[in-house]
């Protein structure tokens, strides 16, 4: 893993020394912008309307439009001063129960490994917040931003969680045509609480997979091979008028085994067969050598300085699946 922070968590007087790594990746297949005509990738050019000239990372600066044209400046030194960010500090400010926290709030989840001094402190912290039940609130700054933090006990390591500011969250009231009292029909309320009876399963994360992006990687492979790509149009879905029919199809389907709402389980017409076969291992789900197994090694991440386009033209292969280069 890449070592994206460095720092220290803090509380009280203890100081415990650690290194930050991304929990999560993004899986999105990264495909370049091309000029239709010419099959050319776009190149995006930092360039100064005023000066009419490329401009270089070196001479770029933040600014903040207070009034139409007009700007304060900040230097990249100045924002690290304000945001703490140089103090390299996770701070830990009270210490609570993890339910207590809405999951509204959650962002995203960086796992935290104790640095090469800092084995003994970073075993008392995790040791103390599994015994207690209880997880640290914390303020860090990563990247020039400032975050609340939640540090808690995943399996053996510890992780943060960086969480939004009560400011951040909108109110539920702004949610337009929420029903003032939820009044329901007895008798529909029994058969939906018996179809989610029905549906109740332990959550098994690994029987979930994005069929979307294995579709998008078969409709690659067949491009390469340069195969017509035809898709059967999806049959679209009628007004329920009758709640209680509903419910009592929905329920005898999850009783017979079959997905209610026409998933690909229950082969459902509309269902490409490119769709039915996703949920197995194919080339396209588990790319070999030369096919792109994620978007970090097809050319790394979208918006960052390594997803640049870069000029010239697409290189094509009759066996591989194209790299980001050829997208």
């Amino acid at each position: 893993m890449h070592t994206v922070w460095k720092g220290a968590i803090s509380f009280g007087l203890v100081h415990v020394p650690v290194k930050m790594f991304s929990a999560t990746e993004d899986k999105d297949i990264s495909m370049r912008m091309i000029h239709k005509p010419c099959s050319t990738p776009l190149s995006y050019v930092r360039k100064c309307q005023t000066c009419e000239t490329e401009v270089p990372w070196e001479e770029i600066v933040k600014g903040y439009e207070h009034e139409p044209g007009r700007f304060v400046i900040f230097d990249k030194e100045e924002l690290e001063q304000l945001s703490g960010e140089k103090s390299k500090e996770i701070k830990i400010l009270d210490f609570v129960q993890l339910g207590e926290i809405d999951p509204v709030y959650f962002q995203k989840t960086y796992y935290l490994a104790p640095a090469d001094t800092g084995s003994n402190a970073y075993n008392l912290l995790l040791r103390s917040l599994t015994e207690t039940g209880k997880i640290g609130i914390a303020k860090v700054s990563i990247r020039s931003k400032s975050s609340l933090a939640a540090i808690r006990v995943v399996d053996r390591c510890l992780a943060l969680e960086t969480i939004f500011y009560p400011d951040e969250i909108r109110p539920i009231s702004q949610v337009p045509n929420l029903p003032e009292q939820a009044n329901v029909n007895d008798k529909e309320l029994t058969m939906a609480k018996m179809l989610i009876d029905q549906l109740s399963t332990p959550f098994e994360p690994e029987k979930y997979t994005d069929e979307y992006r294995s579709a998008v990687y078969e409709a690659i492979s067949r491009k390469v091979a340069g195969e017509e790509i035809q898709v059967a149009p999806e049959q679209q879905r009628t007004n329920v008028i009758d709640l209680m029919s509903a419910l009592e199809a929905s329920l005898e389907a999850a009783r017979s085994g079959a997905k209610p709402g026409g998933t690909a389980a229950a082969k459902t017409p509309g269902t490409t067969a490119s769709a039915r076969r996703s949920a197995s291992p194919s080339p396209a789900s588990a790319p070999t050598a030369g096919e792109p197994a994620s978007p970090a090694e097809a050319g790394g991440m979208t918006g960052t300085e390594d997803a640049k386009p870069k000029r010239g033209r697409p290189r094509k292969s009759s066996k591989d699946v194209p790299s980001k280069e050829t997208l």
